[in-house]
C-alpha cells in the first residue's frame, strides 16, 4: 500500500533522514521515499497506516504534515 504525504519544513538531507527514521518506526512500513524539493513523502506499508500515527511521527522529527 502506497500513501503520499506532504511534509513542510524540510530543507536538507538531515531533515529527510529525521523524517524517514521516525516514519520507519511505524508498524508495517516497508519503504520511504522523500522528494525534498516538493516535500512529498511516499510511504509504502503492508497495511493501512493510522493518519494520526503518521502525523505524530513527523511531528516527533520536528516537521508538519500539510493538511
Amino acid at each position: 500500500m502506497l500513501t503520499t504525504y506532504t511534509v513542510s519544513g524540510m530543507t536538507c538531507s538531515h531533515c529527510v533522514s529525521a523524517v524517514s527514521e521516525e516514519l520507519g518506526r511505524l508498524d508495517g512500513v516497508t519503504d520511504i521515499k522523500v522528494d525534498l524539493s516538493t516535500g512529498a513523502v511516499a510511504v509504502t506499508s503492508d497495511q493501512p497506516l493510522d493518519p494520526e500515527a503518521v502525523r505524530a511521527a513527523v511531528d516527533e522529527a520536528g516537521y508538519t504534515v500539510a493538511a
